[in-house]
């Protein structure tokens, strides 16, 4: 087991710069969760820690060793990847004891951490086959399975169900996470799934364009984003954002230009400036009787089962919403209903900066 330390931690690729000052503190144990969209640099970052990348600056340590000079093969981790990369000539067994073999382990010690993994991964049926006999989901656990026999201190997935589809990805992050909770083994997992985040990562760091936006656990990131990024990229659907002006009285904001909301708290220091308010659709309540409702008009239903989705307007089209109503909802297309607001979910944004602003 071991804890990562990454240290101010920088990449360019020549004059261009792709990862800008990471520092972060990896619990022994724990399982963190590097999230962000394409082309922010998570997958970078997670091959920097495992030796595949160079660092321009900074440092990385594993288990309290500096690992910036260190080979991938000396820095005790093992590397679960989006494409498998099983050896197609080679049987599952072998696959998963090509590395133990290489490193000379016993036979006799070989059979059994194989056969062990095998079964914690229900494969133990599946030894004899070749990779083009198996399903997806049954590679994946292989290549789990390749790593886990080698005891590493660190285990990196970088993306590793991808390649699934959406049932099966559901039961493979299950089997993950209750995998790291039984091996207790540090782990860094890469996505750009935020509800593979979410349901995964003890912490997550979110990425965008190579900086960190914000460090926590993934309650913490959803009830409090610091930016308005974080805001709109966590959340599912996601928040829905209106570009307004904070009133003179620093405790209200124009919805629309017929339609004012009350803010939970005061912010007299940027009264006067535009803001980005951020109200996710759970947020949203059904209020017949409550005169701080507003009229949202709801244009496209979409019937989930447990939740229904309504996607409208508010102010004949001036501000487009998506609302989510629990369970089977009876509005109707075209229908206008009034629904309320809870100040106390409101988030307020810089408009210029895209910061948080904090209540005074």
């Amino acid at each position: 087991m071991a804890e990562i330390l990454l240290a101010d931690v920088y990449k360019s690729y020549g004059k261009t710069e792709v990862i800008h000052g990471v520092d972060w503190h990896i619990e022994d144990s724990e399982f963190v969760v590097i999230v962000g969209p394409s082309g922010c640099g998570k997958s970078t970052l997670l091959r920097m820690i495992a030796g595949l990348e160079t660092i321009t600056n900074g440092e990385i340590s594993i288990g309290g060793r500096v690992v910036n000079d260190l080979e991938p093969a000396q820095r005790d981790i093992a590397m679960v990847f989006q494409n498998y990369a099983l050896y197609p000539h080679m049987s599952v067994y072998n696959n998963m004891a090509y590395g133990l073999k290489i490193k000379g382990v016993p036979k006799a010690e070989i059979d059994q951490r194989v056969r062990e993994a095998a079964d914690r991964l229900e494969i133990g049926e599946y030894l004899g086959r070749s990779p083009r006999q198996l399903s997806g989901g049954q590679r994946q656990r292989v290549a789990m399975g390749r790593a886990i026999v080698r005891k590493p201190s660190v285990f990196l997935f970088d993306e590793p169900l991808s390649n699934l589809d959406a049932k099966l990805r559901v039961q493979m992050r299950l089997e993950i996470k209750k995998l790291q909770e039984r091996l207790g083994i540090t782990s860094v997992y890469v996505t750009h799934d935020q509800v593979e985040a979410m349901t995964l990562g003890h912490r997550l760091m979110i990425l965008n364009d190579g900086y960190v936006e914000q460090l926590g656990t993934p309650i913490e990131i959803y009830e409090n984003p610091l930016t308005k990024f974080v805001a709109g990229f966590i959340g599912s659907p996601s928040m829905n954002f209106i570009e307004t002006r904070l009133e003179e009285d620093a405790t209200t904001v124009k919805f629309s230009h017929k339609t004012s909301f009350r803010l939970a708290g005061s912010y007299p220091q940027f009264k006067g400036r535009n803001v980005s308010i951020g109200i996710r659709p759970e947020h949203f309540f059904f209020a017949p009787d409550n005169p701080e409702a507003i009229p949202f008009r709801a244009e496209v239903v979409e019937h989930l089962g447990a939740d229904t989705l309504l996607h409208g307007t508010v102010d004949e089209g001036e501000s487009e919403l998506i609302v989510r109503f629990n369970g089977i909802s009876t509005v109707t297309q075209g229908e206008t209903v009034p629904v309320y607001i809870d100040p106390a979910n409101i988030h307020i944004f810089d408009a210029q900066n895209g910061k948080r602003l904090e209540v005074e």
